[in-house]
């Protein structure tokens, strides 16, 4: 597969028609192409050579939206996938609409399903159309197959590049039929990442990649303490080393630009900058942690409620099971580090990224630059990794404001200690969580508090009514069928800034209820999965966590390894893991994890197998070692000696099953990884008899 990156793209004439936005074009390219292109929607365009050439709405960060979504419209075009160019659109505000170009929530194939889809059918129908008219017979005669429109009687056949010309002219059709999945040729098939070859030849471009004549190169330092600014710099020694050009101060952060980076670099350690610390100087973790414990007595917002769970609670002789938990802050830690290009001028802002969210990196390079976002370009590009980082836009407002002060264009590159120190972290979260039990030892009252910091309320402080929706998420609603159940949220905030990272709210939900439904298990002395199976009526939840102690072999333990299970239905998907363990000295080996799902219609099942192993090896990273910590202000961890990745000789066994499905499809870039952790806690009790209630599990286990 060809990659294309087009900068400098404008998109004219946008109307609407069958839920797509219709008739773009190129501009750079009109002149020349224009009447030999065929552009049924803002999603495709067909030359006369037969080129189909997809705008892919939605970022590829690893996790297969490019091989994905390029099978969802081969299969209803009746093309090859490999003979679709991708091109990487600029941020295009509504052109996609409905699609968002936003990338997060596992929402990638999930929101493109029908789209996607629908923009294929739409160009085949008109297609099909172009060639009953000039044929003079009935439409319903033709059939699509292998980029060509044939009419089986006459067996006449006509390639897509010959008839573009008469399809452009042709009115987009209101309606069109999709294929019933009995007839995917494509869609359900095991596919080869189409992106593969170039990441691994060396040709794929990402953001921190780019180059052009006349960019300079920019080494950050920002203030190591959380709120702190710059109170004095040797700028005159940075301006001694050749190819220093310019230093920028921006109050709580400093950036030297110069010709490469290692002379930035070199620059920005000569600054010798020290700082006026603020307020937060003497911030330590145990001052964020005290606050969360003391709001957590607190009642808060009512998130969602069932029942009376007070009055059962509160009936004498009430069996009562508690529990608290407490999951750290973490960084995101993408192999490519924070980077944003700009090009600052008088009129203009134009930003080189690879972002998760196009409009919103251009509503921050607005910011930074002091021009309406009307007058902002983004050039979006794959992504090295984003995990909910690259939702946010703030390396593009630093990025303009250091081009802007620096009159130049300008590449902004963070050092991996930057990029770490200075993150967007997920918030620490304290869970408080109560149950009453029946004589069985099944839960009739379920009381579930959560306290930590609102990212919807920084983000969106108009619509926050108390509630922090995505916090909750996966707490309100669990697999498990309880009469009476209750969930607040009490928002406390910290200097902390924090953010979405990968899982967003069921990732830290569904640690605390997996882990606390386990408790109730051992309390029932009654085996995980069995206790389990008995709460649930969804056939679907079932059925992976059947499929998961089959696999596993649940019923036979094995001397020395000891496992433990955790079962999720978020993302609109269902899923069920088991971590299989052993004990060295005390510390946790893992040796195998099984991961079940049942995420709907497959598009790929490549992606889908890589995403559970991705996953899990994501999940058992945060749960076994990953952890922010702050003292006097500061983040301790800089890198990965202390801010650890799990290593090929600590990975797992990871065997995978895909439940075979036509529901539409679920997402599957966080379920893995979240439902990891619950089931990694629950194998350390299994091994120890010691619930591990504060994540990660290593620093549970040494203290």
């Amino acid at each position: 597969m060809k990659q294309a990156h087009i900068s400098r793209r404008g998109f004219l004439k946008v109307a609407s028609a069958a839920g797509l936005v219709i008739g773009f074009d190129f501009p750079a390219r009109a002149a020349q192409t224009q009447s030999a292109a065929f552009t049924p929607n803002a999603f495709l365009k067909i030359d006369d050579k037969g080129v189909v050439t997809l705008q892919l709405p939605k970022s590829e960060m690893g996790q297969g939206t490019y091989t994905a979504i390029v099978m969802m419209v081969a299969e209803e075009l009746e093309v090859s996938p490999k003979d679709i160019v991708v091109e990487i659109p600029d941020a295009s505000g509504k052109k996609f609409a409905p699609v968002s170009q936003s990338t997060g929530g596992s929402d990638a194939v999930r929101t493109t399903w029908e789209p996607m889809r629908t923009a294929g059918a739409v160009a085949r129908s008109m297609l099909i159309d172009a060639a009953a008219q000039d044929w003079k017979v009935d439409a319903s005669t033709l059939h699509a197959e292998d980029g060509k429109v044939i009419h089986d009687a006459s067996g006449k056949s006509a390639a897509y590049g010959s008839l573009v010309g008469a399809a452009a002219k042709l009115k987009a059709p209101e309606k069109v039929n999709l294929k019933d999945p009995s007839k995917f040729k494509i869609i359900g098939k095991p596919t080869l990442r189409l992106d593969a070859a170039g990441k691994v030849n060396g040709s794929t471009v990402y953001g921190i990649d780019v180059r052009f004549d006349g960019l300079k190169i920019a080494s950050l330092a920002q203030s190591p303490v959380i709120g702190g600014k710059v109170k004095d710099l040797n700028e005159a020694a940075a301006l001694k080393i050749e190819g220093v050009v310019k230093v920028v101060n921006l109050g709580d952060a400093v950036a030297v630009v110069a010709d490469d980076m290692w002379t930035a670099k070199q620059g920005l350690a000569a600054l010798n900058v020290t700082w006026d610390e603020g307020e937060n100087a003497k911030l330590s973790q145990a001052d964020i942690v005290n606050q969360l414990l003391a709001a957590g007595e607190k009642e808060g917002a009512v998130a969602g409620e069932t029942g009376k769970v007070a009055d059962v609670m509160g009936k004498p002789g009430a069996k009562i099971i508690s529990a608290t938990y407490q999951q750290p802050f973490l960084a995101h830690a993408p192999m490519e580090p924070s980077n944003c290009t700009a090009h600052v001028t008088a009129d203009r802002c134009e930003i080189w990224v690879g972002t998760q969210d196009p409009g919103e990196t251009r509503a921050r390079a607005a910011a930074g630059s002091g021009l309406p976002p009307a007058s902002v370009t983004v050039h979006n590009y794959l992504v090295g990794g984003g995990f909910g980082r690259r939702l946010e836009g703030d390396m593009a407002e630093r990025a303009a404001q250091i081009s802007k002060a620096a009159g130049m264009p300008v590449k902004v590159v963070w050092s991996r200690e930057e990029d770490i120190q200075h993150d967007l972290y997920r918030p620490y979260y304290y869970d408080k969580i109560s149950a009453a039990v029946d004589e069985s030892g099944k839960p009739v009252a379920w009381s579930h508090r959560i306290v930590g910091s609102s990212i919807m309320a920084r983000l969106y402080p108009k619509g926050f009514k108390g509630v922090d929706e995505d916090a909750v998420d996966g707490a309100v609603s669990t697999p498990y069928d309880i009469p009476n159940t209750r969930v607040e949220y009490v928002r406390q905030d910290s200097p902390v800034i924090t953010s979405w990272w990968r899982g967003v709210g069921p990732l830290r939900s569904i640690f605390v209820v997996e882990s606390f439904i386990d408790e109730l298990a051992a309390a029932a002395k009654i085996d995980p999965v069995a206790y389990r199976l008995s709460l649930i009526k969804d056939a679907r939840a079932k059925a992976v966590l059947q499929k998961a102690a089959e696999m596993s072999d649940w019923g036979n333990p094995v001397q020395g390894l000891h496992r433990g299970i955790a079962l999720l239905n978020a993302w609109d998907t269902y899923l069920a893991e088991v971590v299989e363990l052993e004990l060295k000295n005390g510390t946790p080996i893992v040796k195998r994890v099984v991961a079940v799902v049942d995420c709907g219609q497959v598009v790929n099942p490549s992606g889908v197998e890589a995403q559970l192993m991705g996953g899990v090896i994501f999940g058992l990273t945060a749960g076994l070692f990953s952890e922010i910590t702050i003292n006097n202000g500061r983040v301790q961890q800089s890198n990965f000696h202390d801010y650890r990745m799990i290593r090929m000789d600590n990975c797992p066994k990871i065997e995978t099953y895909i439940m075979p499905s036509n529901e539409k499809p679920g997402g599957m870039g966080e379920p893995p990884c979240a439902g990891l952790m619950p089931a990694l806690a629950n194998a350390m009790f299994a091994a120890t008899g010691r619930r591990i209630r504060k994540l990660p599990v290593l620093s549970s286990v040494t203290t």
